[in-house]
C-alpha cells in the first residue's frame, strides 16, 4: 500500500479553528490572549520563524508583539526585558526565539520566564510537570507530533517508539508523551552505535537531530509511522528534513514531510498554548 502522507496544514488549520473559537469566547469575557516573542540578533531563519508566528497570531485573534534586540544585547538586558514581560498582565505567553547569541546563557534565560507564561514548555518546572504526566504546557513540536498521530486515529499504546535525538525541544519531551501513551520508548542519539538496528524495530519513528536525510528507507520498518522533526537548509536554499523522504515513502505506512509537516503544527500548538495560558491570569 502507498504511504499515507499527513498534511501538516490540515492538522494545523484544525487546531487554529479551535483556537479562534476559544479566542472569541475569551474576548466576549473581556480577555484577549497576548503573546510576546523576543528575538535577539538577525539570524535569517529565526526572522522567518518569528514572522510566521506573528502572522499566525493575527489569523486567530491573539495579540502579538515582537521584541527585536540586536546581537550585541547583553544577557542582563535580555533578562530585564523578560522581567518586564513577566509583570505585564496583558502578556499571557512569552517565547524567546532560539538559538541565542553565544554570549547569552540559554538556560538562564529560559528559567527567567515565569513558568505560567512559558508557552514553549521549556522551563524546568514545566518539563517536570510533563515528566509527571501532568503537563501545564507541552513543548510545541512534540505537541504537534502528538496531534499528527491523533489525526490518523493511530493507537500508540503497546507500540515500540524509537526517537532519534535527545534535545529538550523534541527528543526528551516526545519520549515523555509517548510513555504517557503507554508506548515502549527507545531514545537514540549521537553516541548510539548501530542506529539502523534500532530504527528498523520502530513502529513509531520520531527524528529530530538536524542532519539532512539521516534516515533512509533501509533504516525503516515496513509500515512504520515516521515523523520528521528536522528542518535543514541545503546549500541550494531548499528546505529538507532529517528523513530521506523518497526512499522512506516506499517503506513507511504513514509519514510527515518537510516542508509541509511539523513546522506548521508547531506554530499551531504555540497558539493553543498561548490561549491556555490565559487561565493563569497573565
Amino acid at each position: 500500500m502507498p504511504c499515507q502522507i499527513i498534511s501538516g496544514k490540515k492538522v494545523a488549520d484544525q487546531v487554529k479553528d479551535e483556537v479562534k473559537k476559544r479566542v472569541k469566547e475569551l474576548q466576549a469575557c473581556g480577555k484577549t490572549p497576548g503573546l510576546a516573542v523576543i528575538i535577539v540578533g538577525d539570524d535569517p531563519a529565526s526572522q522567518i520563524y518569528v514572522g510566521n508566528k506573528e502572522r499566525a497570531c493575527q489569523e486567530v485573534g491573539i495579540h502579538s508583539e515582537v521584541v527585536r534586540m540586536t546581537a550585541t544585547t547583553t544577557e542582563a538586558q535580555l533578562l530585564e526585558v523578560i522581567d518586564d514581560l513577566n509583570k505585564r498582565t496583558a502578556v499571557h505567553g512569552i517565547l524567546v526565539q532560539l538559538p541565542l547569541p553565544r554570549h547569552i546563557n540559554e538556560e538562564k534565560v529560559i528559567e527567567a520566564i515565569h513558568p505560567e507564561k512559558d508557552v514553549d514548555g521549556l522551563h524546568p518546572a514545566n518539563m517536570g510537570q510533563l515528566l509527571l504526566g501532568k503537563p501545564r504546557f507541552i513543548p510545541c513540536t512534540p505537541y504537534g507530533c502528538l496531534k499528527m498521530i491523533e489525526s490518523t486515529g493511530y493507537e500508540i499504546e503497546g507500540k515500540h517508539a524509537v526517537i532519534v535525538g535527545r534535545s529538550k525541544l523534541i527528543g526528551k519531551p516526545m519520549s515523555a508523551l509517548l510513555l504517557s501513551g503507554n508506548a515502549t520508548v527507545t531514545i537514540c542519539h549521537s553516541r548510539t552505535k548501530g542506529l539502523a538496528e534500532y530504527t528498523r524495530k520502530a513502529d513509531i519513528l520520531v527524528v529530530g537531530v538536524g542532519k539532512p536525510n539521516l534516515i533512509t528507507g533501509d533504516m525503516v520498518k515496513p509500515g512504520a509511522f515516521v515523523l520528521d522533526g528536522g528542518i535543514n537548509r541545503l546549500p541550494d536554499g531548499k528546505i529538507t528534513g532529517d528523513v530521506d523522504f523518497p526512499s522512506v515513502a516506499d517503506i513507511a505506512g504513514i509519514a510527515t514531510t518537510v516542508p509541509g509537516g511539523l513546522g506548521l503544527t508547531t506554530v499551531a500548538m504555540l497558539l493553543k498554548n498561548t490561549v491556555e495560558a490565559v487561565k493563569y491570569g497573565g
